[in-house]
Formats: C-alpha cells, structure tokens, sequence
C-alpha cells in the first residue's frame, strides 16, 4: 500500500509537516501513471522565482585512467536531458556511473579522466560558468561550531559580492527553500553541551550552502545519503518545492521509497555505464513491462529496477538457490542479470522513449537561449577578512582544541616552572637553568600538536570550499594565519610570564619581552610546520606521527645535548641542526639571559656569561646575535606558509579530488 504525503507550508515556509491520508493507490495505478505529485496548497508562501537553465548531454562518453592507458568507459554513450523546474534522477546500483555522469555534466570531472560527447545549456554548448550552478558533495565538512544562519552567511560573504543587507537577504531566502527555519539558530555540529543538527538538516544545510548563490541549476551526489525513510522522504519533498521555484535539479541516488519514487520527474537509468532508460519517470515501468520485467505489485519500483540490473544479485542467488521461503522457491528472483540488462538496453534503444529523448534533445539544441552569464565573486580581501573573522569565532567556541591547549600549556608551564624554581644567579645554576629553557621550548612546540585535529577539520573545510570555487588557498592561508595570530600570542605572553617569573629570569622588562616575542615565533614556526605535515598527509594519525618524529630529530640536533659544532657532518649539522628551529630558538633565549651579564669565580676572578656558555652551547658574543636568531625564526614562519601554500594548491586539491574520483571510480569501474 501505497501512503501519499500531503504537504502543509506554514506561513513563511520555514518548516514542511507531512501528513497521510487514508487514500490509497495500488501500484496498477502507479504503473499506469496516475501517481500525482503533492500539489502546492492554497495560501502558501510562493519562494523567490529562480531562472533555471536547460541542460542536455549527447553522446556523452566518460574513460578512466587505468594502469596503461584510458581503456575503462564508465559512461558509453548518454543521451538525456533535463529541463527548468524539474527534478532529473540519475538512477542505479553500485559499480553504474551515477556519480561520474553527473561530474561529467557539471563539468568537474579528475582532469586525468577523459570525456567525449557534447554538454549544452539554454542550446549552447559551453561549460556552465561560476556561480550559475551548485554542486553538493556526496560527503560535505560543515563547521559545527557555527549556527545554520552563521554558516550560511559566511558562506554568502565568501561566494558573493554586493551590500551586507543583499547577502542576509539570499540567506534568509536559502533558509526558507530547504525548510530550516526551525533550525536556524541552532548550531550545526554541537558545541560542549548543545546537541547538533540531525544528519537530514546537515544534509539540508550543505543544499543550503550553494543556493546563497540562487543557481540556475543545481546537481546533487546522493542527496538521501545516510538518510532514514522519513529524513529521506523529507528531502525529498524540499527539493521537489525548490524545483517548483525553476531551478534545474538533477541528483544522483541509488534507492527510493515508493512515495519518493513518485516525486521525480524524470529517470536516468544506469548500469555498468550504460543508459538503460531515459525519459518521465512512470513510463519507466512500462518500459520494464515491455522488455519483460513487469513490477510485482508489492513491490517498490526503485527496490524492482535494482533487483533486474544491480549484478550482485547473481551471488545471492548462487548462495540462495536451494533455499525456499515461506511462500515457495526463490525463483520469482532467479533470472541472469546480464541477460535482463540485455534485453533492457536493446528495448530502449528501438524504444518510442529513445527516440522521444533525441527529439527533445535536437529541439533544445536546435536554438540557442539566454547565455548563462558568470556571476560576480568576492574580493580577496573581502574572503580574508570573513575567513579570519569566522576562524576567531569558531576559536573562540572549540574549547576541545583551542581553550583546553591553552589550560594545557599552563599547566605544563607551572610543572617545569615549580621543578626547576629557586636556582639562583650563581655559575652553578647555568646547566640547569639552560636545561629549563631547552624543555620549556620543546615540550611547548611539542604540545602544540594537539591542535591537529582543529586544523585538519580547517584543512577539509578548505578543500570542500575551494572545490566549489568559495575560496583558495592564499586566501586560506592568510586567514589562517591572521586568525591564529591572537591565540598564539595569548598562548605566548601568559606561558612566558608564569615561566619567567618561576624561573627567576633577569628582571628587565626589554628582556621579557624578547622572551615572549621569540617563544611566540616558535610557536608560529610550529604551527606552519603543523600546516605543512597536515596538508602533506590530510589525515590526524599520520600527521601526529610524523610531527613527533620530525621533534625529537630537531630536539636532538638543536645544540642542547651536544654542541652544534661537534655533531656529526653530515646528516646532523648539515642539514638537520639549521632547519631545526629549536636551535634559533634556544641560541636566542640563551643570549638574551646571558648576555652582558657576569659571574664571579673564586674571590678575586670573574667570567663573562658569554665564556661560561661557549664550551658548551653554540652561542655569540654579539648583541645582535639574538635578533638575528629571531629573524631567523621569522624567516622560517614566512618559508612554512609559503611552502603550505604550494602544498594546499596542489597536494591537497589533487588529493582531494583523486579521493573522490577514487570512491567515484570504485563504485562506477566496469569490471571484465
């Protein structure tokens, strides 16, 4: 049985309540095509109309790099077509293509993959330009610690340009399309102990996010992803109000309910890369009972056309052959799957459906429309400010990641401040209080790898923003940096003053303030190193792995254990002690204590603290020396982001999108 939802828009439109009614179709009448899609109710507030464009693919041919050669065709020869105000679903099991057409017609296929075949919008045959279309990601990273409202509207200040009132304006409007009034003002992911969104209003958000941009048309990778029936059905619902508003929606899923089943307009059938059915969504059933496969009638139609073309199947079958159900053998499923997509394939193509698509096809080419024009981006400055301004605010509420290190780094500060208290000025107290310094640097740097995951979540934001053009990787680096400057001079001045004081440092404010200025460069040198391992690896454990090693290497070779001039050629001194920033970062602490100051030997001698640190620390006599040092450290921070940023433009776009070609292919690469 069959329940059709109804659908009550309250005034405003910032929520759907699905209701049932206690009418019934039998699926006679859903095979015949009299299921009705849920009509807009009277007195519903209408949403802002958006012009959609046509889209048409003809003879569209995607191939995949294999080992040797482009010899893998996940697409053979598409045809279809998809129109303003309407939904188009590209339909099939695992291992079909789905998500690979719809990269193909959005034009943002792995630039190793090969596309043959013609795209055309509004009859024009170019590549849709920025901000004419939206593409949401099968897995989408959003900011949890934002609200829906604040997410969105940072995401409109980073895609589009124009007055602050515009952008409220577009957010509101993609509030009230997906429905997310109720939702607004709650954050999405969960913030200490607020609980966050449900996966189908993240699902929603991530829609939410390209529509600020009001696309013409918008494509979708699995929308019902992780979705239970009634989020799904949901969704599903939504979409079909966007696309009464014009936009062109065409979206990629592997199975539907029933009733989500009737919400769609058209239906791209794929298996094993070929087309087996395109056209309006019940005559695909009568395509099926035309080739021989008609529906059962208890049956979904979605769960039928799986079962007569999804090849796993023939294994289940093999396992089952000899077992019998309730209601007798299992033979009602027993058919070769090769066979059935055969025969499908071959109806379609002699079909009136086929020749029905190539008619719609030349008429939508035959004329050009309206050129779908490039919308305007946001300036640089404009993204740097709102990416610095959001990463303060998402600092300011990540207590996990940002406030707890700071808890941290106090209490390492009071532990190496309180073991190596009372020392004293004597000569004696030099070793130890060296020794103090060195752990003080060390463990401090050490410690700041514990906001890896912090930067692997901005890390992933990036490369989700930048795919979809929002963003870039000098703009993410600045913003970066600009943002994490106030916490790490915070993290710098309160560690410095507890440690300095504990310790009994020299009592000069000039030399406190070099102290603080050199750890805070250690500190910015280690958060670009972090950056640079974390855009080299893009995963927490790797990453954690490798900065702990890369440490203690730069420990060891940093002139505390043994003089810098006594290590070993060259692997130790050349290269390890020079990039390590350790040892700029010692030297220049151990100057600035030492310097200028004296100790008495015996009664009537006295050494400089420059001769009693010489024999044993690579130190200089020269005032300058520490500034040098600390231009040095300086000199690394700038090399680090520069070096972060040719990872980020690279590594990390081409990993990113070789990950999703790599899942895309995985479920798309025509076996034998």
């Amino acid at each position: 049985m069959i329940l059709i939802f109804m659908l009550e828009w309250k005034r405003g439109g910032d929520s759907i309540n699905a209701a049932t009614t206690p009418a019934s179709l039998s699926l006679s009448k859903l095979n015949s095509g009299s299921l009705p899609s849920p009509p807009l109710p009277e007195g519903a507030v209408i949403p802002r109309k958006i012009a959609g464009a046509s889209l048409v693919w003809k003879d569209l041919t995607v191939t995949i790099k294999g080992k040797r050669k482009y010899s893998d065709r996940v697409i053979k020869s598409s045809n279809g077509y998809a129109l303003p105000g309407t939904m188009t679903v590209i339909m099939g099991p695992a291992k079909s293509g789905k998500s690979t057409l719809l990269r193909a017609i959005a034009g943002r296929l792995h630039h190793s993959d090969k596309m043959y075949g013609e795209v055309f919008v509004n009859g024009t045959m170019s590549q849709l330009p920025y901000g004419s279309y939206g593409y949401v990601e099968r897995e989408t990273t959003l900011i949890g610690s934002l609200t829906v409202r604040e997410f969105l509207y940072y995401s409109a200040l980073l895609q589009i340009p124009g007055f602050f009132c515009l952008k409220k304006s577009v957010v509101e409007d993609a509030i009230h399309a997906m429905s997310l009034g109720d939702y607004a003002n709650k954050l999405i992911g969960g913030h200490c102990y607020m609980k966050g969104l449900p996966s189908g209003e993240r699902r929603r958000v991530s829609i939410a996010r390209e529509l600020v941009m009001r696309p013409h048309i918008l494509f979708i990778d699995e929308p019902l992803y992780h979705l239970d029936s009634v989020s799904a059905l949901l969704m599903m619902v939504t979409l079909k109000k966007l696309a009464s508003t014009g936009c062109t929606l065409i979206f990629t899923i592997y199975q539907s309910s029933t009733e989500v089943f009737g919400l769609y307009d058209r239906i791209c059938l794929l298996s094993n890369g070929n087309t087996l059915f395109f056209g309006e969504t019940l005559a695909c059933l009568q395509h099926f009972s035309n080739a021989g496969f008609p529906c059962p009638i208890m049956q979904s139609p979605s769960d039928h056309f799986l079962r007569a073309i999804n090849t796993d199947f023939d294994r289940i079958i093999a396992m089952c052959k000899n077992w019998q159900d309730d209601n007798g053998d299992f033979s009602s499923v027993n058919m070769d799957t090769a066979v059935a997509i055969r025969t499908l394939e071959a109806t379609y193509k002699t079909s009136e459906d086929a020749a029905a698509v190539e008619t719609m096809i030349l008429r939508l080419t035959e004329k050009e429309g309206p050129v779908v024009k490039s919308k305007g981006k946001a300036g640089s400055a404009i993204r740097i400010a709102v990416l610095t301004w959001r990463s303060l605010l998402v600092m300011s509420r990540e207590w996990k990641y940002y406030w707890l290190r700071l808890i941290l780094y106090m209490l390492l500060t009071l532990c190496i401040g309180t073991v190596f208290s009372g020392l004293g000025h004597s000569l004696s107290s030099v070793v130890t209080r060296v020794a103090a310094v060195f752990v003080f640097v060390s463990f401090c740097s050490l410690l700041s790898i514990a906001g890896i995951p912090a930067l692997m979540k901005e890390i992933k934001i990036y490369a989700c923003e930048e795919s979809n053009q929002h963003s870039g990787a000098l703009v993410f680096l600045l913003g970066q940096i600009l943002s994490s400057i106030p916490f790490l001079f915070l993290i710098s001045i309160s560690s410095s003053l507890v440690f300095y004081f504990l310790i009994g440092l020299r009592d000069e404010f000039s030399l406190l303030m070099y102290f603080v200025l050199n750890f805070f460069m250690s500190l910015l040198v280690n958060e670009g190193l972090m950056l640079v391992v974390a855009s080299l690896w893009q995963d927490v454990f790797w990453s954690v792995l490798t900065l702990l090693c890369v440490h203690v290497v730069m420990m060891l070779s940093s002139g505390y254990f043994r003089i810098r001039n006594a290590l070993p050629g060259p692997v130790w001194m050349y290269p390890l002690s020079y990039i390590a920033f350790h040892t700029y970062s010692l030297q220049g602490l151990l100057e600035n204590e030492y310097l200028d100051t004296s100790f008495a030997v015996g009664q009537v001698r006295t050494i400089s603290g420059f001769q009693a640190l010489q024999s044993a620390y690579n130190i200089s006599s020269a005032y300058s020396s520490k500034w040098k040092n600390l231009l040095v450290l300086f000199v690394m921070a700038i090399g680090y982001r520069i070096l972060g940023f040719f990872l980020l433009q690279f590594c990390v776009r081409r990993k990113t999108t070789l990950l999703k070609s790599f899942q895309c292919n995985k479920n798309t690469k025509i076996t034998g």
